[in-house]
């Protein structure tokens, strides 16, 4: 059969090839459409907020209606600048990822912890100038105030990167933003090489510090896209994070960017002076292979390499004239920090575990090995007094103290608590800014209560995670409640200036008469001058800054 074409049926043809492509059309339209409204619907799902930062936009994720962000860079790869000054990070134009923690500094590995589980895969990089954040609520005009962590380790290690230091909890409690920050550290953040060196690198003994300068003006830049308020910022940390808090204390550089501090069992009186910081490094130039003529060779030596030449070396600030040019507490406090109101305080037993947690011989100790164990742990910090006059003044004081009792209560008065009271002493006598002085009495109930209130136990407790915390505070009721108690205390400060919670008694400004503090307990009590006869037995020695 043959067909034959005529114009009328080319129309219909044509008119019958335009409906279906039309179809095809809307059918693809509504499909891609679809697609558009689930793939919205399926970042909404996936916990996928958005923020725009100075430098670029970044993705995070719900957490219990809370927005958290990981891993965002304040600062540029240190690798490129190594001991010197850090720079800002280079703008990016894709949304980067911030759902996850970003490197860590280098450092020798975080090992086991007893209390604190610490990963062993944690990335480790010099471009570790990153930061987290975790808010109620995405550049909606609110003034939260801003709360931001240092982490401890000294400074020498560690990390922010621990579910220890998770926001959530406290974000929700009080409607802040927290800010935790990772920054350099040992000898990457704090090797002096200004007397070796020269210009270049006159900053090369505080680079660690200037770090911590430069998250707090990425967060004066950008904390209201996270609905937090750049003139209303509190930094506080425990050990080392309490230390570098009051290291910025005596910087020109750090001034106006916090209006409030929390130190937690870390104080600063002095840095390192830049005699004992140059025989640092020295010493470990000697190890390299490095002659002081050829310097520059140090920027080319594997990461690696540098971790390992520095271990066993100690690192604090440096004094240098410059950066820090004076020691934060000595002679008398920084006075470009005066008008900066301060909470300081300790935990009762700290050293329960930073000497016992290394050396278990200390929890059986007899009455004869007490004084050779004195002397072994602190020796530097009893100075001209004989263990056997210590030992019997405490068996005066607390008669049913055990030889492992006054050992623990002696060296954390000695050790770790004497800088708290000089640095209190030096707040009171500047008496501008209020100071308020705490002291934790809660014992942990783990290990059938052997630790006490050791060193560290107030780290889940201020940001109200026992559940991270547990292998030390444990998940009772009591442990909650004394979560509860110190959490709100801290997020009041941090709004107010005044740490005045009605779970605890009105908290009074320290002063020298009276010397009043916080003892966190339940119930928690205001204590005039608690362990009095221990801060008088102690005062005569002088003081040595540990690391320095």
């Amino acid at each position: 059969m043959r067909f034959t074409f005529t114009r009328n049926h080319s129309k219909k043809i044509i008119k019958k090839l335009f409906i279906l492509f039309n179809s095809t059309f809307i059918l693809i339209s509504s499909l891609l459409f679809t697609q558009c409204k689930s793939d919205l619907n399926n970042s909404q799902k996936d916990n996928s907020p958005i923020a725009v930062t100075k430098y670029g936009k970044v993705k995070g994720y719900f957490d219990k209606g809370i927005n958290a962000f990981k891993g965002i860079p304040y600062g540029d790869n240190t690798a490129k600048r190594r001991f010197k000054s850090p720079v800002p990070p280079m703008p990016w134009d894709d949304i980067k990822d911030a759902t996850k923690f970003g490197p860590i500094a280098p450092q020798q590995p975080l090992g086991k912890s007893r209390f604190f589980p610490l990963s062993t895969n944690l990335a480790m990089s010099e471009d570790c100038l990153n930061l987290n954040v975790w808010t109620p609520g995405l550049n909606d005009g609110k003034k939260r105030p801003v709360m931001v962590s240092f982490h401890g380790g000294g400074y020498s290690g560690w990390t922010s990167n621990l579910d220890l230091f998770d926001g959530v909890n406290l974000c929700n409690k009080g409607d802040v933003v927290v800010v935790t920050v990772n920054h350099r550290i040992n000898g990457f953040g704090y090797l002096y090489l200004g007397e070796i060196a020269g210009k270049e690198y006159e900053a090369s003994g505080n680079v660690g510090m200037l770090d911590l300068v430069l998250a707090l003006k990425w967060i004066k830049e950008n904390i209201s896209e996270f609905g937090g308020n750049p003139e209303n910022v509190t930094i506080f940390g425990e050990s080392g994070g309490g230390a570098k808090c009051a290291t910025l204390m005596g910087m020109p550089s750090a001034k106006g960017l916090f209006h409030k501090v929390i130190t937690q069992s870390g104080q600063q009186l002095t840095g390192r002076t830049k005699e004992h910081a140059t025989e640092t490094a020295k010493n470990i130039l000697v190890s390299l292979n490095i002659s002081p003529e050829n310097i520059e060779e140090i920027k080319n030596v594997s990461m690696e390499k540098l971790i390992s030449a520095m271990k066993g070396n100690s690192f604090t600030p440096v004094t240098d004239g410059i950066i820090l040019p004076r020691d934060p507490f000595s002679p008398d406090a920084s006075p470009i920090s005066a008008d900066i109101p301060m909470i300081m305080g300790n935990n009762h037993d700290e050293t329960r575990t930073l000497i016992g947690g290394r050396d278990s011989t200390t929890f059986n100790l007899t009455w004869e090995e007490l004084p050779n164990k004195i002397t072994e742990h602190v020796k530097q910090f009893i100075g001209d007094l004989k263990p056997e006059t210590i030992i019997d003044k405490y068996k005066s004081w607390y008669p049913n103290y055990s030889a492992t009792d006054v050992f623990f209560a002696a060296t954390t008065a000695a050790r770790s608590w004497k800088g708290m009271v000089i640095e209190s002493e030096l707040r009171a006598k500047q008496n501008v800014a209020p100071t308020y002085i705490f002291q934790l009495d809660w014992q942990s109930p783990v290990d059938g209560g052997k630790w006490k209130a050791p060193h560290g136990l107030d780290i889940p407790l201020v940001f109200n995670n026992i559940e991270y915390g547990k292998s030390m505070t444990g998940v009772s009721p009591e442990a909650q409640q004394m979560a509860d108690i110190m959490s709100e205390a801290w997020i009041a400060f941090a709004r107010t200036g005044n740490p005045d919670t009605p779970n605890i008694p009105h908290w009074p400004r320290f002063e020298l008469e009276n010397r009043p503090t916080m003892v966190f307990d339940l119930p928690s009590k205001v204590e005039n001058d608690p362990r009095g006869n221990e801060r008088k037995l102690f005062a005569p020695v002088k003081y040595i800054q540990p690391g320095t």
